[in-house]
């Protein structure tokens, strides 16, 4: 199963690297599709590559990266053993706001990565991706830490959003609460594999707030999903 699933993910990197669906084809280095264990329980979803991503071709490159590895080592979980992806998979300029068009021509490639993994969690790191992966414009001041349930290809999947490691890199407050968020994760997991891979039961959000009210991704556009 695992063979088979790297090999589909192989497949869907290969058409991604090749896409010109949306205009940043054009100043890319390269194509960050995705990496990590074809059967994750846990996936990291990130909003877009950034300058160090684009030039390695991987997720969460430089300082956040090893700020993930330390602070998923802490609680026991390396990350040779989560999946990780971002919604863009092209670097935008100047690293901006993903522009709805682009989250229209990439979002298919997440949805079919978070299909073929078929992980139980998925830790959606900052705004952007936790608006899109929900389908509501939800703030991550307000909703860090407060996991909810999904359906993704008929699998029930629990949302957990977190502050992205980037943010939390220059901002010791925010720091301090990634890691505690962070830390509930070894639960999460237990939780839907002693249930046969549903869900818990989630702690409800807030469903009218608004990304402006923190000012954190006030650009992004909430999507309602396909899958979920």
């Amino acid at each position: 199963m695992s063979a088979a699933r790297a090999a589909s993910l192989r497949v869907e990197a290969e058409r991604a690297a090749g896409c010109t669906r949306c205009a940043l084809h054009v100043g890319r280095t390269q194509v960050v599709f995705g990496e990590g264990n074809a059967v994750a329980e846990l996936a990291l979803v990130g909003e877009a590559p950034g300058f160090h991503e684009d030039r390695a071709g991987t997720p969460f490159a430089g300082r956040s990266r090893a700020l993930l590895e330390r602070l998923l080592g802490d609680v026991g979980i390396a990350l040779e053993d989560v999946y990780l992806a971002t919604v863009l998979k092209c670097r935008p300029p100047g690293n901006r706001d993903p522009l709805p068009d682009e989250t229209a021509a990439c979002e298919p490639y997440l949805y079919r990565q978070l299909e073929l993994v078929r992980p139980r969690v998925v830790a959606t790191l900052g705004s952007f991706a936790t608006a899109l992966l929900s389908g509501r414009a939800l703030g991550i001041t307000r909703v860090h830490g407060q996991e909810r349930e999904l359906e993704l290809g008929g699998r029930a999947v629990t949302l957990y959003p977190l502050y992205h490691p980037a943010a939390a890199l220059y901002t010791p407050g925010m720091l301090a609460v990634l890691e505690r968020d962070v830390a509930r994760l070894p639960a999460l997991l237990a939780a839907v594999g002693a249930t046969g891979g549903e869900s818990p039961v989630a702690r409800p959000v807030d469903p009218d707030v608004d990304l402006a009210e923190d000012g954190a991704g006030a650009e992004c556009r909430p999507v309602q999903l396909g899958l979920f």
